[in-house]
């Protein structure tokens, strides 16, 4: 089979996948096209700066920018790999796959297309999208064969390999982590895996289609999320009964093989929140089990607001003379999950939003990870944790380190959705 080696990659979205995907090739000595609509973004990249928060990212895309070897631009380029790393989000009420950004991102790449030409999907997709994205490429370049219909003889490669990586782990796990990849044919999948070899300590294990890769992104997140239902309706259960959940989850997981995973105020983040809807959609009466831990997950954060207004009726009826809006709430943590800055699908942002319109008092909200509140926190105000001591209600949920470090000095009433307070 006849290799080539890489000499210039095309990433396109550089956001908390594709940058730093972009900012590893770039290491190697690879010349990297970065591509994203987002001028702003594009402009910070070719500053030698980056626009989100990820340990270790800011130095090695300085570095490959100051080196020459990464380039941010709005338009794509000649490359011979095309990597693309776009949302995925859902539509409607029933979660319906969005693939419009990839769609659009193969309609931009169609026209700089060369024979011998490597793209692969990035971005973690519903069952066929890469088939989608070979169909609306071919329809773009009539010009060109493509595998779906030349196999192995195919002017272009086509391929799906997921990202498995965790935010604030990102530039160690896409060196160490297996990457699972998919080609629409055996060919594909080779030329793919050599590409990923570049930086790729971890193995590169080929699927049998494109299909298999897409089903085990999937499958791996809605594996987590199914358990973190367990934990979540447990502590709900546990609620109602007087329990304290923390205890029970650490007694019951003394059995050896039991590993009850920690609850908390839901479920966030562009990956575990989206991706189960994905296998539903493809098979809605058979996902019976996955279609349920992600309703569980989903009505966190609305048994957390009713923590919430059942405290603060609690602490109007105890203070004669004060209502609801003499009361403030300061709320600790609105990322998806501890030590980031990504607000993406949060369920902490939700509820906040929630109270900044439901709560006729003051709102508080302690992130050590941003400099502003979103602009949808609009009447709510970004302080220090000295700054919220005097809250009459504390909301912990998200267990960053900062707040494992600190509890707040207050004999207020704490709401602890992460158990790290008042455990």
């Amino acid at each position: 089979m006849d290799l080539t080696r890489f000499s210039t990659i095309s990433i396109i979205g550089l956001g908390y996948i594709g940058l730093p995907t972009a900012a590893m090739f770039a290491s190697r000595k690879i010349k990297v096209i970065g591509v994203d609509v987002n001028q702003d973004t594009v402009d910070t990249i070719n500053r030698g700066e980056i626009h989100i928060v990820e340990p270790d990212l800011d130095m090695v895309v300085h570095a490959a920018v100051s080196q020459g070897y990464l380039r941010a631009t709005a338009t794509p380029e000649p490359a011979e790999a095309f990597l693309i790393a776009v949302p995925t989000p859902f539509k409607g009420e029933h979660h319906e796959p969005d693939l419009r950004f990839i769609e659009a991102a193969c309609r931009s790449i169609a026209p700089v297309l060369q024979p011998g030409n490597l793209v692969i999907l990035e971005s973690t997709s519903p069952v066929g999208a890469t088939e989608a994205m070979a169909d609306w490429l071919a329809q773009a370049r009539p010009d060109l064969t493509f595998p779906q219909k030349a196999g192995e003889l195919s002017d272009i490669r086509i391929a799906h390999c997921p990202e498995r990586v965790l935010p604030g782990k990102v530039m160690q796990e896409l060196i160490s982590n297996d990457r699972v990849i998919g080609g629409m044919t055996p060919r594909c999948s080779a030329l793919a895996a050599q590409l990923y070899s570049v930086f790729v300590t971890g193995e590169c294990v080929t699927a049998s289609s494109p299909r298999v890769a897409e089903m085990a992104k999937l499958t791996e997140n809605s594996f987590r999320d199914v358990n973190i239902a367990f934990a979540n309706e447990l502590s709900i259960i546990c609620d109602r009964l007087g329990i304290n959940v923390w205890e029970l989850i650490q007694l019951a997981n003394r059995h050896p093989r039991v590993n009850v995973l920690q609850p908390g105020a839901g479920v966030g983040g562009h990956c575990i929140a989206c991706d189960p809807w994905f296998i539903v959609s493809s098979a809605p009466e058979e996902a019976r089990l996955i279609r349920t831990a992600r309703e569980v997950n989903d009505a966190k954060p609305h048994w957390v607001l009713d923590k919430i207004r059942s405290e603060t009726g609690r602490i109007v009826e105890s203070s004669p003379g004060r209502s609801a809006a003499d009361l403030t709430i300061a709320c600790y943590g609105i990322a998806f999950k501890p030590d980031i800055d990504d607000l993406r699908d949060s369920p902490a942002l939700e509820i906040v939003q929630s109270l900044t319109q439901s709560h006729p008092g003051s709102v508080l909200v302690v992130e050590p990870n941003i400099e502003a509140l979103p602009e949808s926190l609009n009447g709510a105000r970004l302080v220090s944790m000295l700054d919220a001591a005097e809250a009459d209600l504390h909301v912990l949920l998200v267990d960053h380190r900062y707040f494992r470090a600190l509890k707040p000095n207050t004999s207020a009433m704490i709401i602890d959705t992460r158990g790290i307070w008042t455990r």
